[in-house]
């Protein structure tokens, strides 16, 4: 309390200094007045002498005289002051020079005409829009972010009301390389009145905007807030929440009015946007309205969730999604199959994010998501949509699997569940897909890539009934003949199917055994 009422930057001097003299004479008297203190035993009040009193070369001002501790000695070098003055003090509305070289007897004007400011005595953001260039803010994006990108999106606004801040900030067009690091800094500088606090606040922005840049100007909080008491104060929560509406709504903004520049942040950015799914409720239907993914309705383009709301048939009350780590190869998958034969669309879901916010939200615009890798779907309510192809198949379903699936249950007992005629499968013989109450395939792989996962159920293994090799394979249980090749062809569908789903092999030697005595078998009959 006793130094404190000078202010948090005189506070700071005692921490470098043994003791700190002050000598300062208003404007319009004829006496100057020298102070001192150590920080510790009080302080002196006396009339400067006259010596004291001619250091103020104009007749009046402040010189603040720092007696330096030994080991804060690395602040008087040049370059240590030219850093700290850019980092925290460089928006100053107050010029400041930097003179290694002090003449007392030397004209302060004199002085100015000679030298600049090592600072830039001026904050951009304090400025009117209409008065800033475009260069003007590419400039001031690559001086605070010591980048050379160019931002793909710039927001510039005053908040008013109940807070008062001034934020610009820049969205880049290149995606940071420490952007999945755990240890990645904020980005976002918060100023208090123009003046540097820290860029180390991460209650600022959410983790899943961390890829934006820029600067926060506050008028609320005081100049000699700590960093911890910043973490839980109520004016940075306000904040937060309004600069977060204002990004998205700047984003949902571009998506309209610049197809392009919205694509090419969304391929940087849009796995991180959809992490606020999972963390952020309250800001879940803005996120919605600028996610986007890819689906088997457009090889190129990337649809909204609203966009495939709007292209659902009228008999479909699900969002039919099929997760991966790669678009093409999921458009390949054998459960797309009968999707595709009714032309209903299927969302390919490839950032990993999205099987854990998947886990959290069940729906959108009162439409369940439905992954197609799991359970059995329901596809006979398309039957208006039913192709030769289906039409074969429910022929075929006619003839007695039952033996067919009670035999692959037995022979593949150690590696599926149950065996199940499928609706998914129009060309394919067979394919993998996770029991109703089971976790997803594609997410059972994230989590045993993240930690020791062991599956609580196996898979269900779903069988073509419309497809040659099946029906064959019916034909020789009916006949009971050939009971080793059947036991190989049941092996060689289970191999088939793992690595369709992108699985390894449980014995890769094995498989090509059987690999050999087929081809053998074919070559030679």
């Amino acid at each position: 309390s006793l130094i404190g009422q000078f202010g948090v930057g005189f506070y700071a001097s005692f921490m470098v200094s043994e003791r700190v003299e002050v000598i300062s004479q208003k404007a319009g008297e004829n006496q100057a007045w020298h102070w001192e203190s150590d920080g510790q035993q009080g302080y002196s009040i006396r009339e400067a002498t006259a010596e004291e009193g001619a250091l103020l070369k104009d007749g009046h001002g402040t010189m603040i005289i720092l007696h330096v501790k030994g080991d804060a000695a690395n602040y008087l070098i040049e370059d240590a002051i030219q850093r700290i003055v850019l980092e925290y003090s460089d928006h100053v509305e107050v010029p400041i020079y930097l003179d290694n070289k002090f003449d007392p007897d030397k004209d302060n004007e004199e002085k100015k005409e000679d030298e600049q400011p090592i600072n830039a005595a001026s904050a951009l953001w304090t400025r009117p829009k209409n008065e800033i260039t475009t260069d003007q803010y590419r400039d001031f994006y690559h001086h605070i972010g010591n980048v050379f990108d160019e931002p793909i999106l710039t927001s510039h606004w005053t908040a008013e009301g109940k807070i008062e801040y001034t934020a610009l900030l820049y969205v880049p067009s290149l995606r940071p390389w420490d952007l999945y690091d755990p240890e990645r800094k904020n980005t976002l500088r918060l100023y208090v009145k123009r003046v540097f606090i820290t860029d180390q606040l991460q209650t600022l922005v959410y983790p899943w905007l961390r890829f934006v840049r820029g600067v926060v100007d506050s008028q609320d909080l005081p100049l000699n807030i700590s960093r911890e008491m910043l973490q839980t104060n109520p004016v940075v929560h306000k904040i937060r929440n309004g600069v977060t509406k204002k990004i998205l709504s700047e984003i949902d903004k571009l998506s309209r009015d610049d197809a392009e520049a919205f694509a090419s942040l969304s391929l940087q950015f849009g796995s991180v946007l959809k992490e606020g799914l999972y963390d952020a409720i309250e800001h879940r239907d803005a996120i919605f309205k600028i996610c986007r993914f890819s689906s088997t309705h457009d090889d190129v383009t990337q649809a909204s969730l609203a966009d495939y709301v709007e292209r659902m048939k009228e008999e479909q009350d699900k969002i039919y999604y099929i997760s991966g780590d790669n678009a093409q190869t999921l458009r390949n998958s054998p459960q797309l199959e009968g999707f595709q034969s009714r032309g209903i669309e299927v969302l390919l879901m490839t950032d990993t994010v999205d099987e854990f916010w998947l886990q959290q939200i069940t729906e959108f615009d009162g439409k369940k998501f439905q992954s197609i890798t799991k359970g059995n779907v329901e596809l006979d309510k398309f039957e208006g949509d039913k192709t030769e192809g289906d039409k074969k198949e429910d022929e075929a379903e006619g003839t007695n699997l039952n033996a067919l699936q009670l035999f692959l249950q037995t022979e593949l007992s150690e590696q599926i569940s149950f065996a199940r005629v499928s609706k998914r499968l129009t060309e394919s013989p067979v394919c993998l897909v996770a029991d109703e109450g089971g976790v997803d395939m594609h997410m059972e792989k994230v989590l045993k890539l993240q930690q020791k996962y062991e599956p609580s159920s196996k898979p269900v293994l779903e069988i073509n009934a419309s497809h040659p090799l099946i029906n064959k394979m019916a034909e020789m249980i009916e006949s009971k003949t050939d009971e080793d090749l059947l036991k190989d062809s049941a092996l060689m569908l289970m191999d088939q199917a793992l690595i369709i789903q992108g699985d390894s092999l449980p014995d890769p030697a094995a498989f090509a055994k059987r690999m050999a005595r087929f081809m053998e078998k074919g070559l030679l009959d």
